[in-house]
Order: structure tokens, then sequence, then C-alpha cells
């Protein structure tokens, strides 16, 4: 299996609000950086931030619009990832960088627009 099925696999989990998959997905010392929003290091400090995404959501809906591998297998993906919060939609669009070792991710970038976070945040929080 290549990193390309393995981050779409993991996209998979996303959309079937699969947090156990998610996790499973990410070495124990994964680093992850939302950005621009604080790193963090490790499954134990990553999985109450992902958690609470989930659990806010009634339906999660991340859609790849791009996706490509380098040949060192590092794989970028260009999103748009949509959350389903108090019967509205939230759409943010994204640029993914995963990182893999031993078939896991080591290191995960996503880069977003805090502003626009903040009114699709907004919008369906009230």
């Amino acid at each position: 299996m290549n990193n390309t099925t393995r981050a779409l696999k993991f996209i998979e989990h996303w959309n079937n609000k699969d947090i156990d998959g998610i996790m499973d997905a990410m070495t124990e010392d994964c680093f992850y950086h939302n950005i621009p929003m604080d790193p963090q290091r490790g499954k134990e400090e990553i999985r109450p931030s992902l958690e609470a995404f989930i659990q806010m959501a009634s339906n999660i809906e991340w859609i790849v619009h791009n996706i490509a591998e380098n040949k060192d297998g590092v794989v970028l993906t260009e999103r748009t990832d949509r959350f389903e919060i108090n019967g509205q939609w939230m759409d943010i669009l994204v640029m993914g960088v995963m990182e893999f070792k031993d078939g896991l991710i080591c290191n995960w970038r996503d880069y977003f627009d805090m502003k626009a976070y903040e009114e699709e945040t907004a919008k369906v929080l009230g």
C-alpha cells in the first residue's frame, strides 16, 4: 500500500467519525500541527483535540480536491474539511502534509486561514 492510499484511508476514518481509526493511523510520537494553532506531539496530546472536533460534529466530510505523493512518500492534500454542527455545515479550505514512518503518519501539518475558520465557526455555533 502506498502512502497516498494510507492518507485516503485516514481521511475515510474522519468521514466515518472513527477516532480509533484516526489514532491507529499515527505513530505514538506523531507530531501534529494544525497551523496556525499550537503544535501537538504524541497520541496522548493529540487525541483530545481531535475528539473535540469529532464529538462536536454530527457529520464530517473531508473532500480531497488534489492529492500528490513525492518520491520520499510525503503526501500533500488539498481539501475542503466540512463539519456539520448544529444542523449547519462549516467548510474549511485546507492544505495538508503527511509524512509516514513504517506505514503510519509520523508528522502531520494542516494549513488553513484562521479568519475564515473563525467566521465558519461563528456561523455554526451562533
